[in-house]
């Protein structure tokens, strides 16, 4: 995976950084007051937050967006590990990752419901892709919670060892049980910085078709937007690549795939 990233050379990475900067979301001209959607245009994610606690109240809402997301006929296969700074630092032994004021730990959870219903007796496959999908939708309506009320987030699958790539070691410290597993940590906290362009998107007609058969992408506009992934890395991470991220991520699947197969099918 890492062998077909581009190299780029000095006139691609600032073509491909123009343009990062100069893109826009799309919105219909006459929806473009619309508050909502506003606010899930604006999100983006965050890595450096202010030294500003975040009310309790403001926490809870954002929570209880989580709670009330919907999910495939109302199992509610999540849960969320919440934590202060001080729970954090308790469990791990270091600070939240970018010093957030707070984070949580998402979860597939298919053991509580398993108490009370076998939902998918025979289809341990379709029960863990439904969890994940309902977790992950969970997960969703907390970022948007937090953008609407002026908190800024950012969905971490490894760093930190806060996600799905350290599935076997979060399941021995929060003591999961059996069909509950990791999939990302959300931290949260007030904005310490600017926030950034809008990373790199396809265009709508790459992953949108209507014509009801499936149209494979231009392999020009794939380039395109490889091109400008590994600028936008580059720009934001000087000292680092996303070639160089990948190779951590692919150090890390095997463990992460053994771990998750014990979790879901023991």
């Amino acid at each position: 995976m890492a062998a077909q990233l581009p190299k780029l050379t000095l006139g691609t990475f600032l073509r491909s950084l123009a343009k990062i900067l100069a893109g826009r979301p799309q919105a219909p001209a006459a929806l473009e007051g619309n508050p909502l959607l506003q606010t899930i245009y604006n999100r983006r994610s965050l890595r450096k937050f202010a030294s500003r606690p975040l009310p309790e109240d403001v926490f809870a809402a954002i929570l209880e967006a989580g709670r009330l997301a919907p999910s495939t006929v109302n199992l509610q296969s999540w849960s969320f590990a919440a934590f202060t700074p001080e729970g954090w630092l308790a469990a791990f032994g270091r600070a939240i990752p970018f010093n957030a004021a707070r984070a949580v730990i998402v979860l597939g959870d298919v053991h509580r419901a398993r108490a009370v219903l076998d939902a998918f007796p025979h289809a341990p496959l379709v029960e863990y892709t439904v969890a994940v999908m309902n977790a992950s939708l969970a997960a969703m309506n907390m970022n948007i919670a937090a953008e609407a009320l002026g908190v800024a987030s950012c969905m971490l699958s490894e760093t930190g060892r806060s996600g799905l790539l350290d599935a076997g070691y979060l399941r021995k410290k929060l003591g999961l049980p059996d069909g509950v597993f990791p999939l990302m940590t959300i931290v949260f906290g007030y904005p310490g910085a600017a926030r950034g362009p809008l990373p790199p998107r396809l265009p709508l007609e790459a992953v949108c078709f209507t014509d009801g058969q499936y149209r494979e992408t231009d392999p020009a506009v794939l380039a395109d937007w490889m091109a400008q992934m590994t600028a936008g890395y580059k720009a934001s991470f000087p000292f680092s690549s996303l070639e160089a991220q990948l190779r951590v991520y692919q150090s890390k699947i095997g463990g992460a795939e053994a771990d998750l197969e014990k979790m879901i099918n023991s």
